[in-house]
């Protein structure tokens, strides 16, 4: 064979990357005057537990309804899982579940009535809703109210059995404005513990609350709106990061005026000063590696007790990026 010849290893194609469980594109609403999406540009991937964040007013619940078929955009577009919300209207609605901030129920009917007849108008077949109806009341833990009149459950109950109510037809995306709204602390931690199941089972879930510090726990990405337009959108992490000028490492070491002095010396340490029995030290960016604090700390002979980051909470985020501002 001749040395000029050349034969390449043969390829494999690789596969294409899956469709992102929702994207809009320049997506605005207007209400006459008022604008009340501005070229929203959103991507949530698939089995993403997604917070959608922002102020009364700032375009979250509006954002949802478009995602829900219930509005239709004054400009732009929207996907879910690859389908136009308005030209394949239909399709979509089979592909999510939507659970309002405030949802009516009738009062009167059990709880397996409420749940069979929602499942009728998916023409669910007959046989099977009972199995349904079972099933998604385990899921939600309400398998002993079965048979309860829904005017007797609580608030917190009421609002898993709307949960239950969205997932009898196995939809794939879940849209949930305010799903906490007004329960007690342990009716809100009941609540996430079931989405996080939900996530687990490989549901995408896109969750708007006002109940920050839960969102910082619960979702793996968030996405941070005012007055319509989107400000960040990405893994929570990286919105702390992104608002942090730098990256802070709190320490408590013995004995602490030498152990100041010695990560003084540092380069890549911007600043080190005592504060209330512990050092506050800056790094010079967020990609330096801390374990030279403990490095420059255990040769000095100085002993290490405690090395941890300084994570901003979500709450200080949002107060941090957002003005405050409504439509």
């Amino acid at each position: 064979m001749s040395e000029s010849l050349r034969i390449s290893p043969r390829e494999e194609p690789s596969s294409p990357p899956p469709i992102p469980a929702v994207q809009t594109f320049e997506l605005t609403r207007a209400y006459g005057n008022m604008t009340a999406l501005d070229h929203l540009n959103l991507t949530v991937n698939r089995a993403d537990l997604f917070g959608f964040i922002g102020s009364n007013g700032a375009g979250k619940t509006t954002t949802l309804r478009i995602l829900a078929t219930f509005l239709t955009p004054s400009s732009g577009h929207a996907e879910v899982f690859g389908r136009h919300v308005v030209r394949e209207a239909d399709t979509v609605r089979h592909l999510i579940g939507y659970m309002p901030d405030f949802f009516g129920v009738y009062k009167d009917m059990e709880v397996t009535e409420y749940l069979d007849f929602f499942g009728a108008c998916y023409k669910i077949p007959s046989v099977q809703r009972e199995k349904t109806v079972a099933d998604v009341l385990e899921l939600v833990g309400l398998s002993e109210k079965k048979g309860a009149l829904i005017g007797a459950l609580s608030r917190g109950m009421q609002q898993r059995l709307g949960l239950a109510r969205v997932l009898i037809h196995d939809p794939q995306l879940l849209l949930l404005d305010e799903p906490a709204s007004g329960l007690d602390p342990r009716a809100r931690i009941e609540m996430m513990a079931i989405l996080q199941e939900l996530q687990r089972l490989g549901k995408t879930i896109i969750i708007s609350s006002h109940i920050l510090s839960e969102l910082q726990s619960l979702c793996n990405r968030v996405a941070i709106i005012e007055k319509g337009r989107l400000i960040y959108s990405g893994p929570v992490q990286g919105v702390r990061e992104q608002m942090s000028e730098a990256r802070v490492m709190w320490v408590r070491a013995t004995p602490e005026p030498r152990a100041v002095e010695l990560l003084r010396q540092v380069p890549v340490i911007q600043s080190a000063e005592s504060v209330e029995g512990r050092i506050k030290v800056t790094m010079a960016d967020h990609d330096t590696d801390p374990g030279v604090i403990a490095e420059t700390l255990v040769r000095g002979g100085i002993r290490l007790v405690e090395l941890r980051d300084d994570e901003i909470g979500l709450e200080e985020v949002f107060l941090r990026v957002t003005k405050g501002e409504t439509q």
